[in-house]
């Protein structure tokens, strides 16, 4: 019975830390929601907005695969190798 209550413990942090943070697709979709509320949209017309603009990337954001190849095509012609190479991707994924 005692070896269950810290599993029982972590579990219930666990979900109550997520309830407190929004994720940026809950943030994606009060902004879609409030523009689609703007501008008085309903039924299909709403069904449509709210799909496209969720499926809208910001302007200027790249996908993780697109960063890979940047910095690796940048790594590359720098002719990077070995633990230099490691913390120059390392470096160039984080930045947004």
């Amino acid at each position: 019975m005692k070896m269950l209550r810290v599993p029982l413990l972590l579990m219930g942090v666990l979900v109550c830390s997520q309830g407190f943070a929004a994720t940026a697709q809950q943030n994606k979709m009060t902004a879609c929601n409030a523009e689609a509320s703007a501008k008085t949209l309903k039924g299909d017309a709403r069904k449509a907005f709210m799909s496209s603009c969720l499926k809208a990337k910001p302007a200027g954001a790249m996908t993780q695969q697109e960063k890979m190849k940047t910095c690796n095509a940048t790594a590359t012609t720098q002719a990077l190798k070995g633990d230099e190479r490691k913390a120059f991707m390392s470096d160039c994924l984080k930045k947004k």
